[in-house]
């Protein structure tokens, strides 16, 4: 990205947050929707959104409902619609539309009450910021890490953004310090992270299989669990109608087989809940190897250590 569209960026999203937070929630849930409807049906919708779930559904691009894709783009709209209008919101009101089931929040409570600490892994559904809200009026802060976005306005914006809905957030890169170890020490305080599991974002994921084909999801959750004792519990967010939306938390992973099974068992989980759900998986880009660019793949052969596993997970050290 240019200086010049980074900058665009930056303002694009600041004129977002500055419009949509103070315009009636009618009239703004309204254009992001008709916007969203109408994105996700001009020349099919978004190519690679349309590949993606393509592999949920198990078909062809071609044969993926222009119906779901519509849907999907508006799901998506919905997503940043309500992330604009946040930090103006009540949250503990805002909080109240998300149902997470009374099974769940008792597997939620079993794992925080055994101290270790908890790392919750979602995939890009709903509205992981909202279920985040929600997080932190039932359990207090929790910690997660950043994406580093240019320029670098535009990341503090984000880390302003997240960090006013009472997040602790860490850089992905750049940091003073790695997060990995930061995030380690939340757990052995006894504390809750959160982090988006199925995308690797460090490019040095590990392998799995995903809806029957082959892709990296990073190894910091995994990882993580096994270096600190931490429960790892799978969490998916859906939409519902608006504004109203549900949660669910998954049993604890096993991780006793190491870092490759434990990232394939939350990918199973991941890819069951998706498949539930499709039309909220916002998964805009390339995900699967087949889809990767011959750049991307090269750089990650010269990553492979000699035992062909990746060096490390999106968490980095």
């Amino acid at each position: 990205m240019s200086r010049v569209s980074a900058r665009l960026s930056d303002l694009g999203y600041a004129a977002g947050w500055a419009a949509v937070r103070h315009a009636p929630e009618s009239l703004a849930r309204g254009l992001f929707d008709r916007a969203g409807e109408l994105a996700g049906r001009r020349n099919g919708g978004p190519e690679q959104l349309r590949r993606n779930l393509a592999r949920v559904i198990a078909t062809t691009p071609d044969e993926v409902p222009d119906d779901l894709v519509a849907d999907a783009v508006r799901s998506y709209a919905r997503y940043w619609c309500e992330a604009f209008r946040l930090p103006a919101q009540d949250l503990a009101t805002t909080a109240a539309t998300m149902t997470l089931p009374d099974e769940d929040h008792g597997i939620l409570d079993d794992a925080v009450a055994k101290g270790k600490g908890v790392i919750l892994a979602l995939p890009h559904s709903g509205n992981w910021d909202m279920a985040g809200v929600w997080l932190v009026q039932h359990y207090g802060q929790f910690a997660t890490v950043a994406e580093r976005l240019r320029p670098e306005s535009l990341f503090n914006r984000f880390v302003a953004y997240r960090e006013s809905l009472g997040f602790e957030i860490f850089p992905l890169s750049g940091g003073e310090q790695p997060p990995f170890g930061l995030l380690a020490e939340r757990l052995r305080a006894g504390k809750i992270i959160c982090l988006l599991g199925e995308r690797d974002l460090a490019r040095h994921g590990v392998p799995v299989t995903f809806f029957g084909e082959r892709t990296r999801m990073p190894a910091g959750p995994a990882r993580l669990a096994i270096e600190t004792g931490a429960a790892l519990i799978p969490v998916h967010h859906w939409f519902t109608e608006s504004p109203t939306s549900i949660a669910s938390c998954g049993r604890p992973i096993d991780v006793s087989g190491g870092v490759g099974p434990a990232t394939q068992a939350l990918a199973d989980v991941f890819a069951t809940n998706i498949a539930a759900h499709p039309q909220d998986w916002h998964m805009l880009q390339p995900l699967w190897e087949s889809d990767w660019s011959d750049e991307r793949r090269a750089r990650l052969t010269r990553q492979e250590t000699p035992t062909g596993e990746a060096a490390a997970g999106e968490v980095e050290r």
